[in-house]
């Protein structure tokens, strides 16, 4: 895989589900956890800097890229994944997360026991307002459902993470965009979710 000179280590989640993490560089640990939409090669522009300071374990979280996936969906299994990543690496280990994986760890840090510092990138977190309009995961899934998931992945960006039209544009002539339509399954799931430790609020 260009720009991926590393090689797939798998960890196995409290489910038994496979997580698939590409591990390249030489340092000490470092888990990378992507966001929604899509898998380890989301971290390609920053890879060559994190490698040369980090032994780096950029994650495919599950259903996306190598790692497997379970009979059911919760944000409680992506948190125990992420946990057994760290914990399966020796540690200690850093763990940086982004978007929804941001949350992921961030839940994942009230149980992982190898853990030394956390970064979180953009992290979703629920603030009093919806993070979704109305209807949209309804629209998300119907798009999945007719297996429009190039149409899964246009609307999740303008309508959640609310990216410009103009900018939408540049990201699908990227190399990135294949790995976001291929994990465009993930979108009405994850989207559905709520913190663990916001449920209340």
């Amino acid at each position: 895989m260009l720009g991926w000179p590393g090689m797939m280590s798998t960890f196995t989640s409290k489910d038994g589900t496979p997580i698939a993490c590409d591990k390249s560089g030489d340092g000490p640990p470092l888990v990378l956890v992507h966001g929604t939409t899509a898998d380890h090669t989301r971290w390609a522009p920053v890879l060559p800097a994190v490698r040369a300071r980090f032994t780096v374990y950029a994650c495919d979280r599950r259903s996306s890229g190598a790692s497997g996936d379970g009979p059911s969906y919760s944000m409680e299994r992506e948190v125990e994944d992420v946990a057994a990543v760290v914990d399966g690496t020796g540690g200690p280990v850093d763990l940086l997360g982004h978007s929804y994986g941001a949350i992921c760890s961030l839940e994942a840090a009230t149980r992982a026991k190898n853990l030394r510092r956390l970064v979180l990138y953009e992290p979703p977190i629920p603030a009093g307002t919806p993070l979704t309009p109305p209807g949209v995961m309804d629209r998300l899934q119907a798009l999945l459902d007719a297996g429009d998931r190039e149409g899964v992945v246009s609307t999740f960006m303008l309508e959640v993470p609310r990216v410009p039209p103009d900018q939408l544009d540049r990201m699908r002539s990227l190399p990135a965009w294949q790995a976001r339509v291929a994990a465009a399954g993930t979108s009405p799931r994850a989207s559905r979710q709520r913190p663990i430790h916001f449920r209340g609020g």
